[in-house]
């Protein structure tokens, strides 16, 4: 009943983008909205489920790029674009620990130090990381590109 599919292809393809910019939509708007409630005084408690959704459908999504040997639709799976996408993500929640400690404790010295060791941290963190995945989707784009398709052994004359 629900396994026959009534698209044709150029309906599927516009549904797949459809499914893609909602996934990305929700997850960008997932991470604004965890943002903004801790940024005007919510309790980290308060974002719990929504970084529990975002935290899942952040890891399916990496693990599932892995699986499939897919790394990034535009950029390279290099050291060099590693170190960028670390930094800039240690910067952001670098900018982000600091405006969070000064809104609630308007220690600018303290606020200062605690956002420079987070931001080491998560660029350490964070290239590691994406370090590790880049080389396991290497792994796994080798290990697909060496497996021989189902179609090129039925063409070889197997029924």
């Amino acid at each position: 009943m629900l396994k026959n599919n009534k698209l044709d292809e150029m309906q599927e393809q516009k549904l797949l983008k459809i499914e893609h910019n909602g996934c990305w939509g929700a997850f960008w708007g997932l991470l604004a909205a965890m943002v903004i409630q801790l940024l005007t005084g919510a309790e980290p408690q308060a974002v719990a489920g929504e970084w529990l959704v975002f935290m899942a459908l952040a890891l399916y999504m990496g693990v599932a790029c892995m699986h499939a040997g897919i790394w990034d639709r535009r950029l390279s799976n290099s050291w060099k674009v590693n170190l960028v996408i670390s930094l800039i993500a240690a910067l952001c929640v670098g900018l982000f620990q600091f405006a969070f400690t000064y809104l609630r404790f308007h220690k600018p010295v303290g606020s200062l130090w605690g956002a420079a060791i987070l931001t080491g941290v998560t660029f350490v963190l964070c290239f590691a990381a994406i370090s590790i995945a880049g080389r396991i989707t290497k792994k796994r784009q080798a290990a697909l590109n060496s497996e021989p398709e189902e179609d090129e052994e039925q063409a070889g004359g197997k029924p």
